[in-house]
């Protein structure tokens, strides 16, 4: 786990730690997500705001990554992702970073995969400025929908939306209600 370079956590409040929660999300969202947005096998993989790292070895194991990466700014958090990585035997990289300023390099990966972390941070246009530079021309960036946002995180949800996209390239793809996703045009 690279933790070099930590960004300050102002303003910032994990989110509680919630069994049933993590449960539902390994068990049933992220395979009806995979399969109902139908992402690819053999791809690069990222997910922003990974936490606890629930979602990263369920992608490993329906989407056979060639490269898996989870980004979050608490390193608390990646602490507990990696402990969760090696119970379930995935290997992944455990980046801690900030979305608004990620440690990659241009067009790094195929599939960008964020489970909310865009409704609850300020300067989520900056965020999506940095997906767009990340992602690879034809990639994916997937999304929760507000639908999902409400339903997983009502009362931190409120009055919350997501940046214009259109305008960075990102062409809608697929929705499927609790998330949609979009793709990078190949040449902007």
């Amino acid at each position: 786990m690279k933790t070099e370079g930590m960004p300050e956590l102002t303003e910032y409040r994990p989110f509680p730690n919630e069994e049933g929660r993590n449960t539902r999300q390994a068990q049933w969202e992220i395979p009806v997500l995979v399969r109902s947005l139908r992402l690819p096998t053999d791809a690069r993989i990222l997910e922003t705001g990974c936490g606890r790292g629930v979602a990263l070895p369920v992608l490993d194991r329906l989407c056979s990554p060639r490269r898996l990466v989870g980004l979050d700014i608490d390193g608390e958090l990646l602490v507990e992702a990696g402990d969760s990585l090696q119970e379930h035997g995935t290997e992944a990289e455990l980046v801690c970073g900030d979305v608004r300023r990620m440690p990659f390099a241009d067009e790094a990966f195929d599939v960008i995969i964020d489970f909310g972390t865009l409704y609850h941070i300020a300067g989520s246009q900056t965020a999506v400025d940095e997906i767009t530079r990340v992602l690879a021309p034809g990639g994916t960036f997937v999304y929760e929908t507000k639908a999902s946002q409400f339903l997983s995180h009502h009362v931190r949800s409120r009055g919350r939306r997501l940046p214009a996209m259109a305008t960075h390239g990102l062409r809608r793809r697929r929705w499927a209600m609790l998330w949609a996703s979009r793709t990078k045009a190949s040449s902007l």
